[in-house]
């Protein structure tokens, strides 16, 4: 700090400051209400670090309910990560695909994480979210995650939802910064795995955007400012891109066609993407093969020239 910020008290907030004075009541009123009664997921009941992160992957901007039918579909088929890491590619993309989970390369990343973990460390997962990252496709939130859930060795989760109920019960700015550091502050020290789930669940069903403060019972609600106020704005939020007519439903549906019938040439690839495809026209030949060529770059598709037509297939 400077002589001119002394003088004039310009310094920097703590955002530690918004909490109330005592942390360890709020604490144990959040765990206490998440040990009471909690939503019942599958990979909740887990500590299996590869089944967790099949839940994490899959959970990305996908519902719920859609994503626990889809998760033991996927361990019946690929048990361990052993599995997983010999399976062919275009199996586990096509199984993806299938379930309308999302981006395919998703599929194609948690399948290479999967190698990793069998040639790199001998099907045993890293614990730490560190190293956890070096994992193809995890990022810092999914890395910390897994090692919150299967080994308890995780920092505070910040998610959407841990934002938003930061901001409206304590007043934490919005600012990343600030969140990590109050979301650290709160967490209870070697707690992780209990914590997340906890802040993460009040976020779900207590703090949503329209909140349900008294209907959930929240627990923070003797030091909620919103609750207090009756002011519950909160961080924005981005909004999923529409989904129908994308061109992540087309290639989507380029997968699909792949997975089910093979290898297949432009021209009958076409209609079985669009209902409207005409080799000349606006969505013809071109346009597929813009999606194709994606697919290709992403190391999901092989796009080779045979006999004078474009064949296509999943890469295995």
């Amino acid at each position: 700090m400077t002589d001119a910020d002394a003088e004039t008290g310009d310094t920097a907030a703590d955002p530690r400051d918004c909490l109330p004075g005592d942390v360890a009541a709020v604490q144990d009123a959040l765990v206490s209400w998440y040990e009471d009664d909690h939503r019942s997921f599958p990979w909740r009941e887990t500590t299996d670090a590869y089944e967790i992160l099949v839940s994490e992957v899959m959970s990305q901007q996908t519902q719920l309910q859609r994503v626990e039918t889809a998760w033991h579909e996927f361990l019946e088929q690929w048990p361990t990560v052993h599995d997983l890491a010999a399976a062919p590619r275009s199996e586990v993309v096509g199984f993806w695909t299938g379930h309308s989970l999302g981006y395919n390369n998703r599929a194609r990343y948690l399948h290479e994480a999967a190698q990793q973990v069998v040639s790199e460390y001998d099907g045993a997962f890293p614990e730490d979210p560190d190293e956890l990252e070096e994992l193809m496709g995890v990022g810092p939130y999914t890395a910390n995650a897994v090692a919150s859930f299967a080994f308890d060795n995780g920092n505070a989760v910040v998610d959407t939802n841990v934002k938003r109920v930061l901001h409206r019960a304590f007043g934490v700015p919005d600012d990343d910064d600030a969140f990590e550091v109050v979301a650290g502050a709160l967490m209870p020290a070697g707690e992780s795995r209990v914590w997340n789930n906890a802040i993460m669940e009040l976020g779900g069903v207590a703090c949503e955007k329209t909140p349900k403060c008294d209907e959930a019972g929240c627990p923070w609600r003797p030091w909620c400012d919103a609750y207090e106020t009756g002011d519950f704005t909160a961080p924005d939020v981005p909004e999923q891109p529409t989904f129908e007519g994308s061109r992540r439903q087309m290639r989507g549906r380029v997968v699909k066609a792949l997975s089910r019938h093979g290898e297949l040439a432009l021209d009958t690839l076409g209609p079985r993407v669009r209902v409207d495809y005409a080799p000349g026209g606006e969505h013809g030949r071109e346009w597929l093969r813009g999606l194709v060529n994606d697919l290709a770059d992403d190391g999901l598709a092989e796009v080779t020239e045979r006999d004078g037509e474009t064949v296509v297939r999943l890469r295995e």
